[in-house]
């Protein structure tokens, strides 16, 4: 199955464990897993609005940094801007915040509504440019869809 394909079944996937279900924090720990198991990346999560500061939610992997400022790191630069951003070496970018030594590449989804940031899917992988706008195009609706958790 092509990573394209794959993108579109994950996208069903979390509709259906999103029907029914009214509580945020079961949606987004179910959807963090289900990104996770399907691709296998380092970490992936959530961070959630909370006044000017991005707190982490529900995730998958190892232990990660608890708040990130608006603006600041690869989540906060996302929330700022309104848009994915892709980074294929951490360590190239400015501002990165090493929540982990191990994660090389990431990317940043915006949850949005109203063009209002909710909250970020974050997405840590332990390999240079793992990610491209193949996965920026499949993550893009599934975070779309989790606008209505909050």
């Amino acid at each position: 199955m092509s990573k394209s394909e794959r993108y579109t079944l994950l996208l069903k996937q979390i509709q259906g464990l999103l029907q029914g279900e009214s509580d945020p924090v079961a949606n987004l720990a179910n959807a963090a897993a289900l990104i996770h198991e399907t691709f296998g990346f380092w970490w992936t999560g959530f961070y959630r609005v909370e006044g000017e500061e991005l707190v982490l939610g529900p995730f998958q992997g190892p232990v990660a940094c608890t708040r990130i400022p608006f603006g600041k790191g690869v989540c906060g630069t996302a929330w700022a801007r309104r848009e994915t951003v892709i980074v294929p070496d951490v360590e190239q970018f400015p501002g990165h915040i090493a929540c982990s030594s191990a994660s090389r590449s990431e990317i940043v989804v915006p949850i949005l509504r109203n063009g209002e940031v909710l909250a970020v899917l974050d997405i840590d992988s332990r390999e240079l440019s793992t990610f491209d706008k193949e996965d920026a195009a499949g993550l893009e609706p599934i975070a779309a869809s989790l606008n209505r958790v909050f």
